[in-house]
């Protein structure tokens, strides 16, 4: 166990700089890279995607499938009452300030951006051979999204965040590293090159993982904002965009995780939870819960077959280009995730943390998509809207535009919706900017946060890295970043899930009442 000096001054907390320098330095690069050599930079890229998601993909989908179990085995196993926290005081966090941070952090405006072009997509090429543009591809449409967004996601997210809350609360461990996460199964002082290599990498994964969200979110606000006020969209005014929104989630992030984040995210949950109501309410309702039940019974009873499709057969691709890249995406976002919902669940035992945020994120995701979802649905079928075309000639971001659009009151709908998506993505990207710095700090109590400054650059070397991404104009590229990204962190994750039970049986032996 890591050891601080008793000098005052060495237990400030500062900044690692055999974490913080390389992790920078190699942000810099790949984002420069990509401004520098955009087209370059798309073909490794997408090289580097094409084999993972060819070539190993498979081994994706099996860790899905054993994440679930083990996230069971530690909400219902011998251990699921262990308290991570004083004995006696209540949670840090209530329990609504705890579901809106870790709903706003764990996915942010991500769903908003392919909650209508997702389903859309299915529609044009469909699952397990179906007909496109089939009833079947209809139904299954609106199926898919919610099972790429669901209870597998969410234990990839809980899972870090019961061995980052344990070493923090438990262990009291001064530092809020995942290499110290993992400190039973790898000893720090044993192999101190190889535990700083481990959190420049958890580093470049939160900083892919993230990047990938602003790429896919700064166009979307761009698109909202030039059919709002008739301003040209273009490459000028996505980085208008990009720089004031930096601006913002900088500033979030340099006021700290109570005065910033946690008010963003109490904010945006109410005004989340008004949008979805004013799609099913001014929508078409009765479809949309039709659809919806229809879409419970169809996921219950695929819900395997959906989880290790692979398609080894036909070999559509459908399971490399959405599943697989899915899953990645979530990996990459996963010790970033559980690094955040490990620092706001103290007081919380094994079990809450694990029901809690595979149980509260999978309402949420679930509830979100089944309306924006049913409602794009409902589009395509009554040729409402000619959402498929505009997806195909536009893009993402002007079909989810344009759907929204179509809502009555369309102006006050498409505003409602650009302060969701700029405050989901600032609250998800300044968590991104605290967690990093606090990943680059050392000295750092679980009472106390990272440095002010180092929050302020992680947020702006994030906004750099997207503009490289947003240069290159292609969301293939802007997928394969994360996918990329995800690969290193495998290991990781299996190492802190092992120090986990390592730290579990010498504390509490073979079981807990």
């Amino acid at each position: 166990m890591p050891t601080l000096d008793t000098n005052p001054a060495a237990m400030k907390p500062s900044n690692d700089w055999t974490v913080f320098l390389p992790s920078l330095l190699l942000v810099v690069l790949l984002g420069g890279g990509l401004i520098a050599y955009p087209e370059q930079g798309s073909h490794l890229t997408s090289l580097a995607m094409d084999f993972v998601t060819g070539q190993i993909g498979w081994l994706y989908l099996i860790l899905g499938g054993v994440a679930l179990i083990f996230a069971g085995w530690l909400a219902f196993g011998p251990y699921g009452n262990v308290l991570l926290g004083p004995e006696g005081e209540p949670p840090e966090y209530g329990e609504l300030h705890w579901i809106a941070m870790m709903f706003t952090a764990g996915i942010g405006g991500s769903m908003i951006a392919w909650g209508v072009a997702e389903p859309l997509s299915y529609l044009q090429t469909p699952p397990f051979g179906i007909e496109p543009h089939s009833a079947d591809a209809l139904e299954w449409a609106h199926v898919y999204p919610i099972f790429h967004w669901g209870i597998i996601p969410w234990a990839f997210y809980a899972i870090p965040a019961v061995p980052v809350t344990y070493m923090l609360y438990i262990k009291k461990t001064p530092m809020m590293k995942v290499s110290a996460a993992c400190e039973s199964a790898f000893p720090l002082a044993k192999h101190p090159v190889a535990s700083r290599l481990i959190d420049v990498i958890i580093a470049l994964g939160i900083v892919g993982g993230t990047a990938t969200s602003l790429g896919l979110g700064v166009p979307l606000v761009s698109a909202i904002i030039a059919e709002l006020f008739g301003v040209v969209d273009n490459f000028t005014s996505k980085m208008t965009v990009l720089i004031l929104w930096t601006v913002i989630f900088g500033a979030s992030a340099y006021r700290g995780l109570k005065k910033g984040i946690k008010v963003l995210a109490d904010f945006n949950m109410i005004l989340a939870f008004a949008a979805l109501l004013f799609v099913l309410i001014f929508g078409p309702t009765l479809f949309i819960l039709k659809l919806t039940v229809n879409t419970g019974g169809l996921l219950i009873d695929n819900f395997f077959r959906m989880a290790f499709w692979t398609d080894p057969i036909s070999r559509s691709g459908f399971p490399e280009d959405w599943t697989i890249f899915y899953w990645a995406w979530w990996i990459a976002f996963a010790p970033f995730v559980g690094l955040f919902l490990g620092r706001i669940s103290r007081g919380r035992t094994i079990r809450q943390i694990i029901l809690g945020i595979i149980g509260w994120g999978t309402l949420g995701t679930t509830t979100f998509l089944s309306i924006i979802g049913g409602y794009a649905i409902y589009l395509a079928k009554t040729d409402t809207l000619p959402v498929e075309e505009i997806l195909a000639q536009a893009g993402m971001a002007v079909v989810t535009v344009q759907a929204i659009n179509h809502l009555p009151g369309g102006n006050v709908a498409l505003m409602i919706f650009l302060v969701l998506c700029v405050i989901f993505y600032a609250t998800t990207l300044d968590s991104a900017a605290y967690t990093i710095a606090s990943v680059c700090s050392k000295n750092l109590p679980n009472d106390q946060e990272p440095p002010r400054i180092s929050r302020v650059v992680w947020a702006f070397a994030l906004a750099l890295l997207a503009v490289g991404l947003i240069a290159t104009d292609r969301i293939k590229i802007i997928q394969a970043s994360t996918v990329v990204f995800s690969l290193p962190l495998l290991p990781v994750l299996i190492l802190m899930c092992v120090s986990l039970v390592k730290w579990l049986k010498a504390d509490f032996g073979k079981t807990t009442k």
